[in-house]
């Protein structure tokens, strides 16, 4: 076992060495502008080129339809503000998405909301999944866009994207998900899930932070999100990241091959500590048990607060997250475990747990091992907790007057 154990690769993920590998050159010895017409840009294009088909191939998309952004955040932004913008010249103001989105996508809704545009959020229930029979009966004739994530990045569940993106094509509107957590974790193909629309981001797959995609399909209309040059066939205007586009590309054709055996490999770790930490008493695992990323484990301990946990866990060794790095600093409960029904005093006790097929079972072993005294120690510390064990006192008081 290392010094420390990286448990949080929902938040990011180690660079992996073919990535690495991919970009040196461009960092370096062959520095030329991709829009340059002579040979030594000629070199960086096809760098940028190559990792479009790579994309391409892992999500089952034509190359033509790749484009490459920032990150998962500017991908989600055009997307929906790019298909919403193109629909309201039709009409179409109206748009459904999912009361646990990442905040990429809820604040962008916030946004075209002031701009006039009706928004629709569906429940996602205690199992956090959107319900087919709920998008369905939310799409109207004036709905622009569906925006609904694949996998969650706090609790981890998969979204049943196929049976949803079906209900958009029958009824005509444009489906756009935030795939960032679930390229390279899940299979992907956008063309038979009814996918018009997709981000992806290179740091959650062991790829460059600051590089993302979207895929755009072909013939749907976007308004163009960025002005300026003519890169990205004149639809994403500035000069290519070639480095991070060439490391981005590396990463997903690495991430989508094996992805079953990876995903058994990892499953079997995250249920192992799953399995071990519901042991421990008021514990509750968040979101579906089976249908979820298989690298996620999401629980709450009650009469914990999970910064404490975070900070006690760290000076343990271990890197674990309460929610999304993105809202890191907040010290509101997490809008996901709301969005499923948790009440905010056990939503602050929250914790992410986020393995990758470089967890190992040693180090498994020393969660499990370190973990329980952690949450004694801060429940000793918790009015909160005295507080849940005197009505468990009183109840069971009750219980035993009733059968008496």
């Amino acid at each position: 076992m290392t010094n420390f154990i990286y448990a949080d690769n929902a938040a990011t993920t180690k660079l992996s060495d073919a990535a690495f590998r991919a970009m040196l050159p461009y960092l370096k010895e062959q520095y030329g502008n991709p829009s340059s017409i002579y040979a030594f840009g000629g070199q960086a294009k096809k760098a940028v080129e190559d990792a479009r088909e790579q994309i391409a191939e892992a999500i089952g998309a034509d190359p033509k339809e790749i484009f490459f952004t920032s990150g998962g955040t500017e991908a989600d932004n055009w997307a929906i503000k790019g298909a919403a913008y193109a629909q309201a010249k039709k009409g179409k103001r109206h748009i459904i998405s999912s009361a646990f989105e990442h905040h990429a996508v809820l604040h962008c809704l916030n946004s075209l909301e002031k701009d006039g545009f009706e928004i629709t959020l569906l429940p996602v229930y205690g199992d956090g999944l959107v319900r087919a029979v709920d998008l369905r009966a939310a799409i109207r004739p004036d709905t622009a866009l569906v925006t609904l994530m694949y996998a969650n990045n706090e609790i981890g569940t998969v979204q049943p994207i196929a049976q949803l993106g079906q209900i958009c094509r029958d009824a005509g509107v444009p489906f756009h998900t935030d795939a960032v957590q679930a390229v390279g974790n899940v299979e992907i193909d956008v063309k038979a899930q009814n996918i018009s629309l997709l981000s992806l981001s290179g740091h959650k797959l062991h790829g460059p932070k600051g590089v993302g995609a979207l895929y755009c399909k072909k013939g749907l209309r976007l308004r163009q999100f960025m002005d300026g040059g003519a890169q990205e066939s004149g639809r994403r205007a500035g000069t290519e990241n070639v480095a991070g586009i060439a490391g981005l590309g590396a990463a997903v054709e690495a991430a989508s091959k094996d992805i079953a055996a990876r995903a058994k490999k990892v499953s079997v770790l995250r249920d192992r500590l799953i399995g071990s930490l519901l042991k421990i008493e008021r514990s509750h695992i968040n979101g579906d048990a089976v249908s979820r990323l298989p690298g996620n484990i999401n629980m709450c301990f009650e009469g914990v607060e999970g910064e404490s946990l975070i900070l006690l866990l760290d000076m343990k060794g271990i890197c674990a997250s309460s929610g999304s790095a993105c809202t890191s600093g907040s010290l509101d409960p997490s809008h996901v475990l709301l969005a499923i029904g948790l009440p905010h005093e056990i939503a602050h006790g929250s914790l992410r747990l986020s393995l990758c097929e470089e967890n190992t079972a040693e180090e498994i072993e020393y969660i499990e091992r370190e973990l329980p005294p952690i949450i004694n120690r801060l429940r000793a510390m918790s009015p909160l907790w005295e507080k849940i064990q005197n009505s468990q006192s009183v109840r069971a008081a009750d219980t035993a007057i009733i059968n008496s």
